[in-house]
């Protein structure tokens, strides 16, 4: 029997911690030693796993804004997953861990062409696969992927559309319109295992021998395909959310006198989806709308689940936002219409991850697509509405969704994004600040469960722990933030 295929897949992404106004991430005393909850996962998790080599025999993806976080801020582990590239170890990621299936047409478009293009600009070459943010999935979505030249992805066994599915084969999706994509299924129990079982992941060779290849060996593929078995966990776990599994990763990963005791190869993931199995790949349908961390669908960004204590605030989040981003989108159309003949300002858009990720700088951005004659009033336009439209879209990342309680320095995050990008519109195009008054207005529909505080207040406390004036609605004026300093101290969190 041909000998088993192993990929080890870790999902690297931690929320950006980035202040939108001052470029700089907040000291967080919750995270000492560290400066913040970045610095002190890569100090548990990137650095270890970056020097031990892990991330040049596993598969990953690494979150392009965790990305350009280590860029700066952990060298050594960002160059250890540049190092362990090797033309096939990463997936890409959309950009802002956006759940696809919740988004407009026009933004998943923008968030997989930015993660794309982030890729392709750390890595030297495009991505063939990518993980989906939460691993949420529609068929839309899949089809913008392969529109982009993606071909494979990596899904939960519960997201395929067969009750029984063996998880041990790649699958093709087909999309329609000729299109279709590969699909490899993780293990449910293997990963679960390694995710949640702490005691399963004290010996790799014991974990090898009597967890995973039992899983390759038993009930053989037919024609002798080799079977192939996917791990897909936060990577995170390995020394972060479990201390010394880094050292777990090193041994069951391998090499030398460990390999030689196996029945089966480590690969990556682009290794084992390089050629299909002797004949074809099989075909299956998936279940949309789902995703790996919560089988409720994609409820848990949007409404009320059982995966939350209380998800009556959800909802009324998303609406205040997408409320926000449809009166961005209308002034970006409005204003656009003054830059020139010719400019689209949403291919514009795509294009701008180019200055968010440094590989252009602004001013010759503006001239590439203003042309040399626009004049300074109209570059500055320009710039701010696409800076806007930079935060408008990270203001839809998952996190802020995620926990049980909106009274968190996740969803501190994306509402200080959402500021962010009224406050730029206001500057440039709307300087009545209508925006952000509705916004506002929006955001005290729901309640803190656990603070007992509205949106808007929540709002403005986020807006005070980093020292910008909040919007009062009683009086649609800035308003002072000195005298909040310690409500904001009482309702930091540590990260999950």
């Amino acid at each position: 029997m041909s000998r088993g295929h192993l990929v080890v897949h870790g999902h690297f992404y931690q929320p950006s911690r980035l202040d939108p106004f001052s470029g700089s991430v907040p000291e967080d005393p919750t995270a000492a030693p560290a400066h913040d909850w970045t610095a002190r996962v890569s100090d548990e998790c990137y650095r270890p796993n970056a020097e031990s080599g892990n991330l040049s025999r596993m598969s990953w993806n690494l979150g392009p804004t965790l990305a350009g976080w280590l860029e700066r801020g952990d060298p050594v582990a960002y160059r250890g997953f540049v190092d362990g590239e090797h033309g096939g170890n990463g997936l890409a990621q959309p950009y802002h861990h956006t759940i696809l299936p919740l988004a407009s047409a026009a933004d998943r478009r923008t968030e997989i062409a930015w993660g794309l293009r982030d890729f392709a600009w750390r890595f030297g070459r495009p991505a063939t696969g990518v993980w989906l943010p939460e691993g949420a999935v529609d068929v839309p979505t899949l089809r913008v992927l392969v529109e982009n030249g993606v071909r494979h992805t990596i899904l939960a066994p519960w997201q395929a559309g067969d009750m029984h599915v063996e998880t041990r084969r790649p699958y093709r999706v087909e999309l329609g319109g000729d299109l279709d994509i590969v699909v490899a299924l993780y293990d449910g129990g293997l990963s679960a295992a390694v995710s949640f079982e702490p005691r399963a992941t004290t010996d790799a060779d014991a974990f090898a021998s009597e967890w995973i290849e039992p899983r390759l060996v038993s009930a053989s593929l037919p024609d002798d395909e080799p079977p192939l078995v996917v791990i897909a966990t936060d990577g995170e776990l390995y020394g972060h959310h479990q201390p010394f599994r880094d050292r777990f990763l090193a041994r069951l990963l391998g090499g030398g006198a460990a390999d030689m005791t196996r029945s089966f190869d480590v690969v990556s993931l682009a290794d084992a989806l390089a050629e299909p199995p002797r004949h074809t790949f099989r075909t299956t349908r998936i279940v949309e709308r789902t995703s790996w961390s919560c089988h409720h669908g994609v409820l848990r960004w949007s409404g009320e689940c059982a995966c939350a204590a209380d998800g009556r605030w959800k909802g009324p989040l998303r609406s205040a936002l997408e409320r926000l981003a449809a009166g961005i989108d209308a002034v970006t159309d409005r204003v656009a219409a003054g830059w020139g003949t010719g400019v689209d300002p949403w291919a514009a858009r795509d294009a701008y991850v180019d200055v968010v990720i440094g590989a252009e700088d602004p001013a010759t951005f503006a001239e590439r697509w203003l042309g040399g004659s626009a004049g300074p009033s109209v570059r500055e336009s320009f710039l701010a509405i696409l800076e806007a439209q930079r935060w408008r879209l990270a203001m839809f990342a998952s996190d802020g969704w995620f926990w049980d309680d909106p009274a968190r320095p996740e969803t501190a995050g994306v509402l200080r994004a959402a500021a962010r990008a009224a406050r730029l519109v206001a500057g440039h195009a709307d300087e009545t600040g209508d925006l952000e008054r509705r916004l506002v207005a929006d955001l005290a529909l729901f309640t803190s469960p656990g603070h007992g505080i509205d949106g808007a207040e929540i709002y403005r406390l986020a807006l005070v722990e980093v020292g910008q004036p909040a919007w009062d609605p009683q009086t649609s004026m800035p308003t002072g933030y000195g005298e909040r300093r310690g409500s904001v101290e009482s309702m930091r969190l540590s990260t999950p």
